[in-house]
Protein backbone atom coordinates (compact mmCIF):
# COMPACT_ATOMS: atom_id res chain seq x y z
CA UNK A 1 0.00 0.00 0.00
CA UNK A 2 1.78 3.26 -1.01
CA UNK A 3 2.15 5.80 1.87
CA UNK A 4 1.13 8.80 0.07
CA UNK A 5 3.61 11.12 1.54
CA UNK A 6 2.53 14.54 2.49
CA UNK A 7 5.29 16.79 0.46
CA UNK A 8 7.47 17.23 -2.14
CA UNK A 9 10.34 15.68 -1.08
CA UNK A 10 12.55 18.48 -2.99
CA UNK A 11 10.64 21.59 -2.73
CA UNK A 12 8.25 20.74 0.62
CA UNK A 13 5.40 21.83 -1.62
CA UNK A 14 2.04 20.28 1.00
CA UNK A 15 0.84 17.32 -1.53
CA UNK A 16 -2.17 15.91 0.67
CA UNK A 17 -4.05 12.86 -0.19
CA UNK A 18 -6.24 14.55 -2.70
CA UNK A 19 -3.58 16.85 -4.58
CA UNK A 20 -3.72 16.52 -7.85
CA UNK A 21 0.20 17.70 -8.26
CA UNK A 22 1.71 14.43 -6.86
CA UNK A 23 3.94 12.50 -8.89
CA UNK A 24 5.65 9.31 -8.05
CA UNK A 25 8.38 7.03 -8.91
CA UNK A 26 8.38 3.07 -8.68
CA UNK A 27 10.39 3.26 -5.00
CA UNK A 28 7.48 6.39 -4.00
CA UNK A 29 10.00 8.94 -4.28
CA UNK A 30 7.55 11.71 -3.99
CA UNK A 31 7.30 15.40 -5.95
CA UNK A 32 5.44 18.09 -7.01
CA UNK A 33 4.34 18.06 -10.79
CA UNK A 34 6.92 21.30 -11.03
CA UNK A 35 9.61 19.13 -9.04
CA UNK A 36 9.32 15.91 -11.15
CA UNK A 37 8.67 17.20 -14.59
CA UNK A 38 10.71 20.54 -14.80
CA UNK A 39 13.09 20.64 -12.76
CA UNK A 40 13.77 17.14 -13.08
CA UNK A 41 12.68 16.60 -16.35
CA UNK A 42 10.68 13.31 -15.29
CA UNK A 43 13.86 11.66 -14.42
CA UNK A 44 13.81 10.45 -10.57
CA UNK A 45 17.23 11.88 -8.73
CA UNK A 46 17.38 9.05 -6.69
CA UNK A 47 16.79 6.24 -9.02
CA UNK A 48 16.24 7.71 -12.33
CA UNK A 49 13.09 5.72 -12.85
CA UNK A 50 10.18 7.72 -14.72
CA UNK A 51 7.20 9.74 -12.56
CA UNK A 52 3.64 8.90 -12.73
CA UNK A 53 0.81 10.97 -10.92
CA UNK A 54 0.00 9.49 -7.99
CA UNK A 55 -3.41 8.11 -7.04
CA UNK A 56 -5.62 9.20 -4.31
CA UNK A 57 -6.71 6.90 -1.87
CA UNK A 58 -10.58 6.91 -1.79
CA UNK A 59 -12.20 9.13 1.04
CA UNK A 60 -13.98 5.91 2.42
CA UNK A 61 -10.77 4.01 2.61
CA UNK A 62 -8.79 7.24 3.97
CA UNK A 63 -9.85 6.56 7.79
CA UNK A 64 -8.93 3.01 7.69
CA UNK A 65 -5.35 3.44 5.72
CA UNK A 66 -4.61 7.14 6.58
CA UNK A 67 -2.19 8.42 4.10
CA UNK A 68 1.53 9.28 5.81
CA UNK A 69 1.69 12.51 8.12
CA UNK A 70 6.00 12.06 7.81
CA UNK A 71 7.52 14.53 5.42
CA UNK A 72 10.45 13.45 3.88
CA UNK A 73 12.60 16.74 2.57
CA UNK A 74 15.74 15.86 1.08
CA UNK A 75 16.27 18.94 -1.72
CA UNK A 76 18.54 17.28 -4.05
CA UNK A 77 21.95 18.89 -5.78
CA UNK A 78 20.82 20.61 -8.51
CA UNK A 79 24.01 19.65 -10.42
CA UNK A 80 23.76 16.32 -9.91
CA UNK A 81 20.09 16.17 -10.83
CA UNK A 82 20.69 17.99 -13.82
CA UNK A 83 23.38 15.63 -15.10
CA UNK A 84 21.13 12.61 -14.05
CA UNK A 85 18.32 13.89 -16.34
CA UNK A 86 20.41 14.69 -19.16
CA UNK A 87 21.77 11.26 -19.14
CA UNK A 88 18.34 9.32 -19.10
CA UNK A 89 15.92 12.07 -19.90
CA UNK A 90 16.12 10.86 -23.86
CA UNK A 91 15.94 7.31 -23.01
CA UNK A 92 12.99 5.82 -22.79
CA UNK A 93 11.56 4.49 -19.28
CA UNK A 94 11.13 1.07 -20.06
CA UNK A 95 15.01 0.63 -21.29
CA UNK A 96 17.19 2.82 -18.69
Amino acid sequence: MLEIRPTCEHCNKALPNTSTEAMICSFECTYCKECALEIFENVCPSCSGNFVARPIRPKKLIENYPASAKPIFKPKDLEKARINSNTFKNISPEKR
